[in-house]
């Protein structure tokens, strides 16, 4: 009966108070509270003594936003090598991360120190090179982002990753050109997939490729490889 009465007890509280964000420095060094706003750089977390605080994507590890974690990873920009903020879909024999998606885009808190970069989206080497992409681009996510300002919108870019298969390569899904987009998404797919002749079957039978057949393809292949 008292189990019953704990269990009715804890329904009755709104899961938002358990659920916290929080930035992860680095192995077991970590700060809780709310992330306020986030762009490809930068990420700002409102800590449990109310002060604010930003820390860029090179100084830390990751953070958790609303349940969904967001990597900080280096990834070549112009010949540069910098670190920027990818949603984590899938991890494991091959890892797929994402940045943007038709969301609103938050705006940091603190303004003059919030950094403007200047590259695109595209290429599939690792690198930033086709769509244009400006400051302040939303990672997914958030809470309230009703009340949000909307600045910009742009479709969801995917990396795909697998270890020992040489950098991060882009997959941009387009609904509007997949079809355009599918032989090389495919080829992609068939050079990081290895070791599943099934699978690779199926993907060459794939008329397109979107968003949610990747994602399915990734998750497939890595529960097979568990």
């Amino acid at each position: 009966m008292r189990i019953l009465f704990l269990l009715y007890v804890l329904s009755a509280i709104p899961f938002n108070i358990y659920a916290q964000d929080a930035v992860v420095i680095s192995e077991g060094n970590f700060v809780r509270g709310t992330i306020k706003g986030t762009d490809l750089s930068n990420v700002v977390l409102k800590k449990d003594d109310e002060s604010v605080v930003m820390f860029k994507s090179k100084d830390i590890k990751e953070f958790l936003w609303n349940g969904e974690t967001f990597v900080s990873k280096p990834i070549l920009i112009n010949k540069d090598l910098e670190y920027r903020f990818f949603k984590v879909v899938e991890l494991g024999a091959v890892n797929l991360y994402s940045i943007g998606g038709n969301v609103p885009v938050e705006e940091p808190v603190q303004k003059r120190a919030k950094v403007r970069p200047s590259f695109g989206i595209g290429g599939g080497t690792g690198g930033f090179g086709g769509v244009g992409m400006g400051a302040g681009i939303s990672l997914g996510g958030g809470r309230n982002n009703a009340t949000l300002p909307t600045k910009a919108m742009m479709p969801t870019t995917y990396f795909i990753e697998k270890f020992g298969t040489g950098p991060m390569q882009e997959i941009l899904v387009d609904n509007a050109t997949a079809a355009a987009k599918t032989p090389t998404i495919k080829a992609i797919l068939l050079q990081k997939l290895t070791n599943d002749d099934e699978l690779a079957t199926k993907i060459k039978a794939m008329e397109t490729i979107d968003g949610k057949s990747l994602v399915s393809i990734v998750s497939t292949y890595n529960t097979a490889k568990k």
